[in-house]
């Protein structure tokens, strides 16, 4: 017979990522006790199979492009890259898929962890399987937040299942690398994988149903890492669909719209991501199991007062860092409703996320790399904003062609004609993600531009560029 034990907690935590760990710290320093549930490993998707791993495998092939675009070395880095030396730099950022260290710091900010899997099981409550078949009810007086995150999602075809593909796990943690690598999608995970196989020796083509890479950024973000993409030595077919897949042995071959037949050692599918949320118990509840939950700016779930949604489940912005920000939200707020206050609702408040509207920032780590915050030309236009946009060739910056021989890049921001502010900017570029933050600041804080001419760049940075645009919008 299961043994069951039952435990009262301030707050329980579904989920032990990075959403999950900062929706606990912000409790406890609340004075809240709070317990935290996850069936994997602590630390989550972003620690052992997505940012960490893949951050980890891309740095030192951009570092060799860096390098390579510099007289003086380029001379001394034109050799393959050690693979095996890679990919132990990537075990070693990933604590070899242990999370001794993760679990240590969940000790130290006294959260209770509850290892194995957990389920909504009614209002308030969440029932814990462990891996002994032990049962923790748990109750939460205040608040249960769902922080499962996302999973990559498959596209329906015949077979897939037989033919073993990658997903973005899989291709952030393969032990070895593959000869032929076929990668179907066209967007981060797609882009990033790519540069880092290719780089390490494989032969990639890359398969994408739409127009271009990264359709979410401005037009000139795709185009110009698919150019840099091709001249790498990736094969990047754009406006192509797979129709079939299937495994012959060791080779995986897919059949595109068009008829052409592909073969390769490996496929990865990086199609889209799906909520975490299918066996959680929502159907305890009245939600529909597998669905996001759509939440207000405090991250509580619609028609329920005691349920938070943190994180990729609610499909706001699916990042680890816009992720922890929610949680940072939702922990105040969780804090406040518990101690009786009243939230400060208003945009840009303590209890409001209001960044995942206006100043989500991202970082593309391919070469160049690509970065952005706040809204393209054409979502400004789209929501109604009347906005100039105002582009700049990188390469006209000092700092660039210090930081690269044969520098290439492009620089837009959107701004706001009527209130004088940015909507949004997009940075494309060997370097430019260490920039995207005073862009985000710029964004978020609203800063007037008669304000921002006063941001003096320092000579000679990359970061000049803006000054080169604030000179081109005050010339247009």
């Amino acid at each position: 017979m299961t043994e069951t034990e039952t435990n009262a907690y301030d707050v329980v935590v579904l989920g032990a990522g990075p959403v999950g760990e900062n929706v606990a710290d912000r409790a406890r320093a609340a004075g809240l006790t709070t317990a935290v549930v996850e069936s994997e490993l602590v630390g989550g998707e972003c620690s052992y199979w997505a940012c960490m791993p893949s951050k980890a495998l891309l740095r030192p092939v951009i570092a060799r492009a860096d390098a390579r675009r510099v007289p003086g070395l380029s001379q001394s880095v034109q050799g393959p890259l050690d693979a095996a030396a890679v990919l132990a730099h990537r075990d070693y950022y990933t604590s070899h898929w242990k999370d001794d260290g993760q679990v240590g710091w969940l000790d130290s900010i006294d959260a209770d962890l509850y290892r194995g899997h957990g389920r909504l099981t009614g209002p308030r409550t969440v029932t814990v399987t462990g891996p002994d078949g032990a049962e923790h009810v748990l109750t939460a007086r205040h608040a249960v937040a769902v922080c499962t995150g996302s999973r990559a999602s498959l596209p329906e075809l015949p077979g897939i299942d037989e033919v073993r593909p990658w997903t973005s796990r899989e291709a952030t943690s393969s032990r070895s690398v593959p000869g032929r690598l076929i990668v179907v999608g066209g967007g981060v995970v797609a882009t990033e994988m790519a540069t880092v196989w290719q780089a390490l020796g494989s032969e990639v083509t890359m398969l994408v149903r739409g127009k271009g890479l990264l359709p979410r950024m401005e037009p000139f973000a795709g185009e110009l890492i698919a150019e840099a993409l091709t001249e790498a030595g990736t094969d990047v077919r754009t406006g192509t669909s797979v129709e079939s897949v299937t495994r012959e042995g060791d080779t995986v071959v897919a059949v595109t719209g068009t008829g052409d037949r592909i073969e390769a050692d490996e496929i990865l599918f990086a199609t889209g991501r799906a909520p975490r949320t299918d066996d959680i118990g929502l159907e305890t509840i009245g939600l529909d199991p597998g669905s996001w939950l759509p939440v207000d700016d405090s991250l509580r779930v619609t028609g329920h007062d005691w349920l938070y949604a943190v994180g990729d489940v609610n499909q706001r912005a699916l990042l680890t860092h816009q992720g922890k920000y929610q949680a940072r939200i939702a922990g105040a707020a969780i804090a406040a409703r518990a101690a009786g206050e009243t939230l400060l609702a208003q945009p840009w408040s303590a209890h409001a996320a209001t960044a995942d509207h206006a100043a989500v920032p991202q970082v593309v780590f391919t070469d160049p790399e690509a970065a952005a915050v706040g809204l393209s030309l054409a979502e400004a236009e789209q929501a109604g904003h009347r906005v100039k946009a105002v582009d700049v060739d990188l390469s006209t910056v000092a700092g660039a062609g210090l930081y690269a021989d044969g520098y290439k890049g492009r620089a837009r921001m959107v701004v706001d004609v009527e209130a004088e502010i940015l909507r949004g900017v997009t940075l494309v570029g060997p370097g430019v993600g260490e920039l995207i933050h005073s862009a985000t600041i710029a964004v978020a804080g609203e800063v007037p531009v008669s304000r921002l001419w006063h941001a003096v760049p320092s000579y000679p940075t990359i970061s000049e560029v803006w000054l080169r645009l604030l000179e081109a919008y005050r010339d247009s």
